[in-house]
């Protein structure tokens, strides 16, 4: 395989897992504005409103996902990986891309 196959494949290989990863936060999503929507009218018909901690509890724990698919995955990941590359060629005394 030459070096631009290598390269192509790489890329598509880490836009396949990026999207997977979106798609995978757009469906929790879906699911937790589903579930807390049943949770919602279960809740409504009790004599007291505990649907809300559910939701925060959960909520949080989207966030967090969300946080993790849409911020430190975007650029950060590829600027340490820059950075390691840099590293590692200059350790085997190459010239830094």
């Amino acid at each position: 395989m030459r070096f631009h196959d290598t390269e192509t494949h790489d890329l598509e290989r880490r836009a396949r897992r990026r999207a997977g990863a979106k798609l995978g936060w757009y469906i929790h999503a879906t699911v937790y504005v589903a579930v807390n929507l049943l949770l919602m009218i279960l809740s409504a018909q009790s004599p007291r409103g505990w649907a809300i901690y559910p939701a925060m509890g959960w909520g949080i724990g989207l966030a967090i996902h969300g946080a993790v698919v849409f911020v430190l995955t975007s650029g950060v990941h590829e600027r340490l990986v820059q950075r390691e590359r840099r590293r590692l060629q200059a350790q085997r005394g190459g010239t830094p891309s």
